[in-house]
Order: C-alpha cells, then structure tokens, then sequence
C-alpha cells in the first residue's frame, strides 16, 4: 500500500534521514519508534509531504502510494489520494466545537458526501466526544483532545491513517485506552503507520515494525518478535 525506498532528507545542510525505506501492506499497523530526535516525525511529514525538505538525488527512492509516486504532492492532493496523519500533539482548533472540529476533517469531497454516516462511526469510536461535541475544543482533557485529532482524522475516510505519538502526555489509563482505540480503528479496516515512544505497547499491538535511530533503520521485525529482540530490550524497555 505504501513504499518507501532510501529517501534521504535534509534541512538545509543538516541531513535527517539516510536511506530510509518501510512498507506498509493493507490492513497492517506497522510501527516506527526509536527516540526523540531519530527523524520519525520528519519521515511521517516528509511521507505526506507537509515539508518539502531537501532529497538526496537517486534514480530509484521516492515514497510511492497504491503502486504511484506521491513525493512532491500538495498536502491536499495527499488527503484526496486517502491518507490523513494525526500530528504530535493532539493538535485541534481550541475556539471552535467538538463538532466544527470534526466537520473540518471532512472537507473533500468523497468524505462530504458521508460526512453524517462517518460521525455517527466516529461517536461509536469515542462517545466521548457525542457528550462534548457543543464544547470548545480548548475546555477538553489531554484524553479528551487526542480523541477528537483521531476522529478529525478519521472524517476524511482515509483508507491509510498515520499517527504521530498518540499517547503523548497521556495519563496511563488513557494510553491504554488510545492503543485500543488504534486497534479498533484498524479492525474497521484503516491500514495504520505509527510513530511511537511508547515501545511496549506499540509494539504489542503491530503487525511489523521499525526502529529508527540517528536517522537510519537498524531494525525491522514483526512487532512481538522485536519486544523479544537483546536491543530493544536494553535500549528501550530497560531489561
């Protein structure tokens, strides 16, 4: 569904990936984690193309989407194409309602046309969010907040949904509750690429993954077996 293959990224002079490349096949949830200052928020940017930073020049990289090139689209034809990401954050817009929020996740056209069957499923997802929807976004919780970027994201219809650390700042309970929520999310058949620090979890509950380290992947797995893997296990479990 989605490739990646060996894309180099810089800002300016300073790179930030060196030949990076993943897949993602339909119906996965696939994992990034490594720690901060890796790249992974620039991979996850530079995939939906909300940077545009400078690329190595190599006749065979490129980030490539159902089968078609897709580095150096517009965020919008991004959107269109069915990808949505949920930015670091739970970024939303504080002034207006739950419910104008969610409505802005569904400006295309393929989601309009859905636009009432989409938020009935998304306050199935997170009733939560039916009981505030006339609440300004600002008044919510952390909890609260994250719930309403996935359903935003979510009102698009993507058919690929990419998350970056969802369960940041989160109380225990609530990361709990996100990482369920992640799975029911992709049982509903939205294929998932995650960028988490939350190693255990993540990793619990993904199909394959990657650790991204210095801007480079040293390595890739199915997500249990990498839980088990001497590295991980020193370097981000403490075991």
């Amino acid at each position: 569904m989605l490739r990646v293959d060996k894309i180099n990224v810089f800002y300016g002079d300073v790179q930030v990936l060196w030949d990076v490349s993943l897949k993602v096949e339909r119906g996965e949830i696939v994992t990034v984690v490594g720690p901060n200052g890796s790249g992974k928020s620039t991979l996850l940017h530079t995939i939906v193309n909300l940077n545009h930073p400078k690329k190595a020049a190599q006749k065979d990289s490129g980030i490539f989407y159902r089968g078609n090139r897709m580095d150096g689209s517009s965020p919008e034809e991004t959107v269109k194409l069915g990808i949505a990401i949920v930015p670091e954050g739970a970024r939303v817009f504080p002034e207006m309602s739950v419910l104008d929020n969610l409505k802005m996740g569904s400006y295309i056209k393929k989601a309009r046309e859905v636009r009432e069957k989409t938020l009935e499923e998304v306050y199935t997802l997170f009733p939560r969010l039916k009981e505030r929807e006339s609440q300004k976004a600002k008044t919510l919780s952390g909890g609260e907040r994250q719930m309403l970027a996935l359903g935003r994201a979510l009102m698009s219809k993507p058919d690929l949904l990419l998350l970056d650390e969802p369960s940041l700042g989160l109380q225990p309970m609530l990361v709990t509750r996100t990482f369920e929520g992640i799975r029911e999310i992709n049982r509903k058949g939205v294929t998932i690429l995650l960028v988490e620090q939350n190693v255990h979890y993540s990793l619990e509950i993904s199909h394959r993954a990657y650790v991204l380290e210095n801007g480079r992947i040293v390595l890739e797995g199915k997500g249990k077996d990498l839980l088990n893997d001497p590295h991980v296990k020193k370097a981000y479990l403490a075991m």
